[in-house]
Formats: C-alpha cells, sequence, structure tokens
C-alpha cells in the first residue's frame, strides 16, 4: 500500500494537470464555444419563464388584424398615414405615458403628402418624450455624420476618457465596412428634429448567428449615441453621464447598472415569448385614442399609459424584422429592445461568471474524476459517481442563471470529465488490470473432480448443451480485496489467493460441490450437477457454515503470513437453472445459468446492506432443514436489483451462537416484524437498543429513520439500493 498509493497519487496528478492545461488551451482558443452558447440557449429556454416582464413596460404592435381593421374601418392601404401615429402619440401625451419608441424607420416622406408628416411631427412636439430610430450599417447609408441641427440626449462619458473607453470596450465602436464608410439611416428632417430622443435600432449576433447580446449605446462621428432602449429612458428623464468600472466590468448610469464583457456587450434576461408581454394591437390603442376624443368609454383607459415606458413596433407578417434568440429562431426585432429596457428597469443582466470561477469548476471536475475513477474502483460506481458530479455541476449552472444573474460555462467541465474518466480507465487497465487478468486467468481452469469423474466416465459430455435442474448455488467474495491487493506484491497476492481458494475449495469439494469457475477472488460454485444429491441445499448450508468456520481458524495464520484478515461474504440459493458445457465447440465451461443462478449473487453482495456475512434464501433453508438440524433468523424481504418480486432470506448461524442470542433474536424478530408493518416509530428505537451488539439493526435502524422522513418511498419490502 505504501507503494501503491504514492503511485496513483502521482497518475492522480498527471492526468489532472494534463487535462486541465489541455482544456484551457481548448477553451481559450474558442473549441468549447459554439456547445456553451448551445447549453446557455437551453438554460434560458428552461428558466426564461422564472421572471416576471416590468410593469413599467408597455408594447404596441401594428399586427395583421389592426391592419385589417384599418383597411375595413379606416380605409388605410399599407402603408398607413403618419396621422395614425400622431393619434396614438396625442392619446400617450393625455395618458402620461413616460416615453414612446418607435422600432420603425420613417426616413421617407410620408406617401400621403407633406400635411400627414406635419401631423405626426405636431404631435411628437407636443409630446416631447417620442423616441424615434436610427440604423447604422457598415456598407449602406444616407448620413455620415451626425446631424447639426438636432439636440437630442446623447450620453457623455464621465470615466474613463472616451479614447481610454474605446480601448476597453471596443464593441461600442462601428467598424468600417467594406467601402470603408459608416452610413446612419435619420428619419426626415421633421420627424428627427421634433423627437425626444433617437435610439440606435442596429444589434449584432454572436459568431453562431444567434442574438442574445445588446449594447447600451454605440460611437458614431465621436457621440455615444443609446440604443433605442436607453433613448427611451434618456428622453424620460434619465441622466446622461455614464462611468465604466473596469475592475467589475460594470457601466454605472444614474440608477442603472449594466454589466458587460471585454467588448462592451451585455447579455440579457430574456422572460420568454414576445406575447408576455401582453402585446396591444395598435387597432385596440387608435379605437381607445377616438372613443377617448369623442367622450365615449374607451377599451384601453389612459390609466393603462400612464408613467409607462412604451415601445411600437411592427408585428405582423412580412413587415417586421426576425432575429434568432435563445427564445426562438423568429423573434422579433422589437423583442430585443423590449428585452433590454426590461433588463435596465428591473437590474437583472445576466453577468458571464469571470475566468476564475470557469477555471475552478475545471479544475474541481478533473481533480474528483480522476480520484474517483482511480480509487472507486467497478466502473459503474465511477460512471455513477460522475454523473452525480455532473449533475452538481448543471445544477451549479441552473441555480447561478437563476438566484445570482450569471452565466457559468458547463461544457468545458464536463469535457473535461469525461477525458479524465476515459484517461484513468486506460491507465488502470494497463497497471492493476494487467495483474487481475493473470490472476482471473490461471484460477479459471480449475475443474471439480466430480466433474473429471464425469468426463471421463462419459467423454461423450464432452459436446455442447445442458439441462435443467434443481441445484444449490453458492457465490462468495472476500470482503475489502481490492484495498488488500494493494498492499501486496503480484507474487504474494497469487500466493495468498492460492491459499485461500484452496482452503475454500477443499471444503466445498469435500461436501461434493462442484466449482464453476473463480473470478479474482470470488468462488462460483453448485451442488446437484453433475452428481446428483437428494439432500444438496443442506450440503450447500453446511459447506457454507464450514468455510466461514475454517476461515475464522486460519485468521491468525493469514495475519502473520500477509498481514491481513480475510472476510468472505456468502450467498446461497436453491432452484431451477440450466447446467451443462456451454461455450465454442473448441473451449467451453461446465457452467450453470438462470434467473436463480443471478439471485444468489445478489445475495452474495447484499450482505453488504445488513453487516452479515452468510446469506440464503428461504428455499435453501426450510429444504436443508428437511434433511439435517440448522439454526438462524429470518432477515429481510428483499426486493433486488434486477427482480420485481420480493424474497425472503434468512441469516444461518452455528447452534451454539443461535442458543446465546436467543434473547437477541426474539427482541429482532419483533422489531422485523413491526418494520415491515410500516411501523417505523415503534420499530426504530427497539432496533436502536440491539444496535450496538448486532448490525443489521443498526441498518435496520437506518432505514427506519429514513422512512419515516420520506413515508412515501416505503414499498412494503426492503429495497436493495446495490447488486
Amino acid at each position: 500500500m505504501a507503494q501503491k498509493k504514492p503511485r496513483k497519487l502521482r497518475a492522480a496528478l498527471s492526468i489532472t494537470v494534463s487535462v486541465f492545461v489541455g482544456l484551457s488551451v481548448s477553451a481559450a482558443g474558442g473549441l468549447f464555444e459554439y456547445l456553451e452558447y448551445k447549453t446557455y440557449d437551453l438554460l434560458v429556454g428552461l428558466l426564461a419563464a422564472s421572471t416576471g416582464p416590468s410593469d413599467a413596460l408597455v408594447l404596441v404592435v401594428l399586427d395583421q388584424d389592426s391592419i385589417d381593421w384599418a383597411q375595413e374601418y379606416r380605409g388605410w392601404s399599407w402603408p398607413w398615414p403618419r396621422q395614425a401615429y400622431g393619434d396614438l402619440l396625442e392619446y400617450m401625451h393625455t395618458a402620461g405615458a413616460a416615453s414612446v419608441a418607435f422600432d420603425v424607420l420613417f426616413s421617407e416622406p410620408s406617401v400621403y403628402g407633406p400635411e400627414d408628416d406635419e401631423a405626426f411631427i405636431r404631435a411628437s412636439a407636443d409630446f416631447g418624450r417620442t423616441v424615434q430610430a436610427v440604423f447604422f450599417s457598415t456598407q449602406t447609408g444616407k448620413a455620415v455624420s451626425w446631424p447639426a441641427d438636432t439636440d437630442f440626449p446623447l450620453f457623455q462619458i464621465e470615466a474613463p476618457p472616451v479614447d481610454t473607453f474605446k480601448r476597453l470596450l471596443p464593441g461600442f465602436e462601428l467598424l468600417p465596412g467594406a467601402s470603408g464608410v459608416i452610413g446612419a439611416q435619420f428619419p426626415i428632417d421633421g420627424i428627427r428634429n421634433a423627437a425626444g430622443g433617437i435610439g440606435n435600432i442596429m444589434g449584432k449576433a454572436d459568431a453562431d448567428g444567434i442574438f442574445r447580446r445588446a449594447t447600451l449605446f454605440t460611437f458614431f462621428d465621436a457621440k455615444a449615441v443609446p440604443g433605442l432602449s436607453a433613448a427611451s429612458l434618456l428622453a424620460a428623464g434619465a441622466p446622461e453621464g455614464i462611468r465604466y468600472n473596469e475592475k467589475k466590468r460594470l457601466i454605472t448610469w444614474g440608477d442603472y447598472t449594466v454589466p458587460v464583457d471585454t467588448k462592451g456587450r451585455t447579455l440579457l434576461r430574456f422572460r420568454g415569448d414576445l406575447d408576455r408581454y401582453i402585446p396591444y394591437s395598435a387597432a385596440a390603442v387608435l379605437q381607445s385614442a377616438e372613443a377617448y376624443r369623442n367622450g365615449a368609454e374607451p377599451l384601453l383607459g389612459p390609466e393603462n399609459f400612464a408613467g409607462k415606458y412604451l415601445l411600437f413596433g411592427y408585428y405582423a407578417p412580412g413587415l417586421f424584422d426576425i432575429c434568432s434568440t435563445p427564445i426562438s429562431s423568429v423573434y422579433p426585432g422589437v423583442g430585443m429592445h423590449i428585452t433590454m429596457l426590461d433588463n435596465l428597469l428591473q437590474g437583472d443582466f445576466i453577468r458571464e461568471s469571470p475566468l476564475w470561477v470557469g477555471c475552478c469548476l475545471n479544475l474541481g471536475g478533473i481533480i474528483l474524476m480522476s480520484l474517483l475513477a482511480l480509487y472507486a474502483g467497478p466502473i459503474p460506481l465511477v460512471v455513477s459517481g460522475g454523473l452525480g458530479i455532473l449533475v452538481v455541476i448543471c445544477g451549479l449552472a441552473g441555480f447561478a442563471y437563476y438566484a445570482l444573474d450569471l452565466w457559468i460555462p458547463v461544457v468545458a467541465p464536463v469535457t473535461g470529465m469525461g477525458i479524465t474518466f476515459l484517461t484513468a480507465i486506460l491507465y488502470n487497465y494497463a497497471t492493476e488490470g494487467s495483474q487481475k487478468r493473470f490472476i482471473k486467468s490461471a484460477f479459471s481452469q480449475y475443474l471439480s473432480p466430480a466433474v473429471i469423474e464425469q468426463l471421463l466416465a462419459n467423454p461423450e459430455r464432452l459436446s455442447l448443451g445442458g439441462e435443467r435442474r434443481e441445484i444449490s448455488i453458492f457465490f462468495s467474495d472476500i470482503q475489502g480485496f481490492t484495498a488488500i491487493s494493494e498492499t501486496l506484491d503480484p507474487a504474494k497476492l497469487t500466493e495468498l489467493l492460492n491459499e485461500y481458494l484452496s482452503l475454500m475449495t477443499d471444503t466445498i469439494l469435500d461436501s461434493g460441490g462442484t466449482i464453476d469457475k473463480y473470478e479474482g477472488d470470488a468462488i462460483i460454485a453448485f451442488w446437484n450437477a453433475p452428481v446428483p444429491y437428494k439432500d444438496h441445499p443442506a450440503r450447500a448450508l453446511e459447506a457454507s457454515m464450514a468455510c466461514q468456520q475454517r476461515l475464522t481458524e486460519q485468521q491468525d495464520f493469514f495475519y502473520r503470513k500477509y498481514g491481513c484478515s480475510l472476510l468472505t461474504r456468502i450467498g446461497l440459493n436453491t432452484g431451477y437453472a440450466v447446467v451443462g458445457n456451454m461455450g465454442s465447440s473448441k473451449r467451453f465451461d461446465y457452467t450453470m445459468l438462470g434467473d436463480a443462478v443471478n439471485l444468489a449473487a445478489r445475495l452474495e453482495g447484499l450482505n453488504k446492506q445488513f453487516g452479515t456475512y452468510l446469506m440464503c434464501t428461504e428455499a435453501t433453508f426450510t429444504h436443508a432443514g428437511k434433511t439435517g438440524s440448522f439454526w438462524g433468523r429470518k432477515l429481510a424481504q428483499v426486493v433486488v436489483i434486477g427482480r420485481k418480486e420480493a424474497v425472503t432470506v434468512y441469516e444461518p448461524m452455528p447452534h451454539r451462537v443461535f442458543a446465546e442470542a436467543q434473547g437477541m433474536l426474539r427482541r429482532f424478530d419483533t422489531a422485523r416484524d413491526l418494520f415491515y408493518q410500516g411501523r417505523f416509530a415503534e420499530a426504530l428505537p427497539l432496533f436502536q437498543a440491539l444496535a450496538s451488539e448486532d448490525k443489521p439493526s443498526f441498518y435496520y435502524a437506518e432505514q427506519c429513520a429514513y422512512y419515516q422522513k420520506h413515508p412515501a418511498a416505503w414499498k412494503g419490502v426492503w429495497q436493495a439500493s446495490t447488486k
């Protein structure tokens, strides 16, 4: 052990360092970016509806129903006259809306003539808090400089200096296109000049074409032009000065705080489909405005808009711009602006986790998986442990998104765990696996003398085939053999196994049993084939108790010679199975198959859940009692892994032990019966009183405590948790 533990620790350290360095380099190179985006989108889709939209927002959409209504009742064809938008602004003025932002670009004069534009301009000027859209493009655009005759509220960079700001957060600055010119499409002069603010409606998708982020403003002609959402707040009176905290990566703007990445982009917290904002149709608003002017009861009263930030956008097929978001691949563009404004008002933008969080998560997952794979042993245990770690990581990511407004990447740590698992398993296979394969190969050739005699007398039995026969089946395994094997070199370990297996094998063969095979330290045997014995359950039970007795007698010998004690667990069952020569025409074994065999194997492992070392089914115990005298206790009614029905199991005991434990066994029987009646509160103190002297009582007490807390989990029987 002194040699193997450092070797395993060195292997774990080497694997951890190698995988972590490789993972970090790959992550820095963007290898996991696409998959991280997709897992983030999945998380957004699952949790978007967990938070609600701000009550301060109103969305008005020009949908198909509004177009149909206008055609039928107003005689308006498309496009609508701008008088319609003026009517909407007049109603919002009356209602006292905080601001109205149009996600519409009025870059051409109205087709209905100058008077139509003038009506819209007057309404906009009277309201004073109208926000119009500007579109920046690196390919097309008419204006290449900021209009000199405007006086909109724009952001003022207070700190750091503008040049430093642009260097730290380059995403705010437009890059020239192929033409080398950045252009801007503004509304026509009158509409532009009558507005109380102007906002950029251009967005930029991530590398995979999905819109997840927005920017607070955009630099154009040395001006910090707000986005449409921020312009809504500026038009309503929000301060213009902003500051950037490089250490915290936060832009502070009055009462608003905006987390940004290294390029100045902000992750949006989507609330779900746009319908969660309960959009009002433009037709309903215009009808309400007309009714209010005429003294009638409006459908949507002014109180619905008082103090609200209103965004207006197109929502009819073929009119609105479409973008792909984590919510939908056909998300209306106005949804990005209202989401940004919503996040500003509620202050719950999603922040990207710092680099150190990802590094710790990657390193922690790799360390845990390397230790699990190198020390846990069986692959199913490692896989289940790895899945447990994976669930924790994914749960952590979901919790962080929901409660902490934080995005924690999960693909990199999961990938690191997978690579670590494969590397550790290959390492185990190349080192300790070779030793185990040697032992298994050497002992798998042993046959019972009874089988050899049968083959000599009947050579025809060398052909393949089998028969169905009732047999008593034996499975045994040394407790903690993996730990023992780590303390001995291969030669010493082989010598120990030879002596142990010889001791056990002689006892089994002396009783007429047949050794099926050895699997490392495990022994598999059966009685009643090929030589028939009517009392095979009694023979199996006697041999099992004799094995335990002989092993007890040899404990001092094993400890002196090998520095360890050997305890073995035995499972017995009696039932029908197929026995015979099985394999290929050139290589076969005399072995057994069937459900009764699997049950015996399960009982050997089930000993661990009761702290026992010999367990048999009721079939074995009662059949053995017909031809001999045996003692023991009814231990449990258990549903083992792989079976649906419960089986009654017994713990056989030597007569001396049984006689000395009569008082304890009677109290155990009482507590056991209460347990299976579901009376856990009554059974628990009885088991607790026995726990110090009786291992099964200790484990029963744990089960009583568990089912008291989880009564719905009780199925009327003991549920085996492992094989």
